[in-house]
């Protein structure tokens, strides 16, 4: 006979995905069943962050540590199908484009158990991006694609997909970044440790392969951020810290203030005293928007147009990243009043309970209807 189905599966391995889905996690409480696949596996970038998000001991950690894409998809795989066959969950959510998604994805498509995709409808048209091909694939074989934007549902009615699976249900990034945010008197003492000053200083992450895989790009990007006229703090990706020693590009860290991957709340502290940030990260698109901070993004392309030409202005590798951020700090207090003023495209918050409701009612519906859908 097959076990009965229990409690609602919440797929995650990167830091990224800890902190969106965290929110759904407390608001699904009991119903939750976290499984860790340990694509992030370095304890600065999942460890402090698992504890300081308050997530529950998950039921399973899986190994895929620093292999390749396939690899990580397919080990992630088979392991998700072992423990899903033995206590099969009523629903498996993932979420954005990660590695440990679409395993998941493909695990709960593979044993007929209905598929929340969180953060749907992105996209970058860009399939140079390993991610891009993550978060299609997911779409398309998910039961609910909780879309953050209007934007995300028109790419998603594009591509023909039911409407009666999609919602719109804004971006759990704006809870997280509420929840996260350190009180003012928290973040002067974040400051002081830092020897900074709010709005006197850069906050800068480097992490996407584009960047740093390509060692003229990297020196590039470094070389850049030495020349500005404020200080420029950099929390180091250890794959980032990996390649600019492996390309010889170790003394440009010199003229930067280099500091250990840091938590969600200190990284926020950080970003919403910042002057302006640049950053290659798609989280940090979307944090600007609640942050209120202009953001330069160094990448060949997004899936987050919502933010650009507002909080957000994109860059390759180049000159133009000093020049466009020596142009705002040149009028940093008409920059910080006029974002200050904007709303973000992201929602009201609402979003983790939101999905949680639609969540409840998708396992709550007849199979039939599902499938219908």
């Amino acid at each position: 006979m097959p076990a009965t189905p229990h409690g609602i599966a919440i797929v995650l391995g990167t830091r990224p995905e800890m902190v969106k889905l965290a929110g759904i996690v407390h608001a699904l409480g009991s119903e939750s069943r976290v499984f860790h696949t340990g694509q992030h596996y370095d304890p600065a970038l999942s460890g402090s962050v698992w504890d300081a998000l308050g997530l529950p001991e998950p039921e399973a950690v899986l190994s895929v540590g620093g292999s390749g894409r396939a690899a990580q998809i397919a080990s992630t795989l088979k392991q998700l199908d072992t423990v899903f066959t033995a206590r099969p969950p009523k629903a498996v959510v993932v979420q954005g484009d990660t590695n440990a998604g679409l395993a998941g994805a493909l695990a709960a498509n593979a044993l007929d158990i209905p598929l929340v995709h969180v953060e749907a409808g992105l996209r970058s048209f860009d399939r140079a991006m390993p991610e891009e091909h993550n978060r299609v694939i997911i779409d398309h074989i998910a039961d609910l694609l909780c879309a953050p934007t209007a934007t995300n549902v028109e790419n998603l009615r594009a591509e023909q997909i039911p409407a009666e699976r999609i919602v719109l249900t804004g971006n759990t990034v704006v809870e997280a970044v509420q929840a996260q945010l350190p009180s003012s008197a928290v973040t002067d003492t974040v400051l002081h440790a830092h020897g900074l000053s709010a709005d006197r200083y850069v906050l800068t992450t480097i992490h996407r392969p584009e960047n740093t895989d390509d060692p003229v790009a990297l020196a590039t990007i470094l070389t850049e951020l030495t020349t500005l006229s404020l200080p420029v703090v950099l929390p180091l990706h250890p794959r980032t810290r990996a390649r600019i020693h492996a390309f010889g590009l170790d003394p440009l860290l010199e003229g930067l203030r280099v500091i250990d991957p840091v938590t969600p709340p200190e990284f926020l502290a950080l970003a919403a005293s910042s002057a302006v940030l640049v950053s290659d990260s798609g989280g940090v698109q979307e944090e600007c928007s609640v942050l209120k901070r202009p953001l330069l993004v160094v990448r060949a392309s997004t899936e987050r147009p919502e933010v650009m030409g507002s909080f957000a202005d994109r860059v390759l590798p180049g000159p133009q990243i000093s020049e466009i951020v020596e142009r705002w700090i040149a009028d940093l207090a008409e920059t910080h009043a006029t974002l200050a003023a904007l709303p973000s495209p992201y929602g009201d918050g609402s979003a983790s309970e939101t999905i949680a409701r639609e969540i409840r009612r998708l396992v709550s519906a007849p199979m039939e209807d599902r499938r219908a859908a």
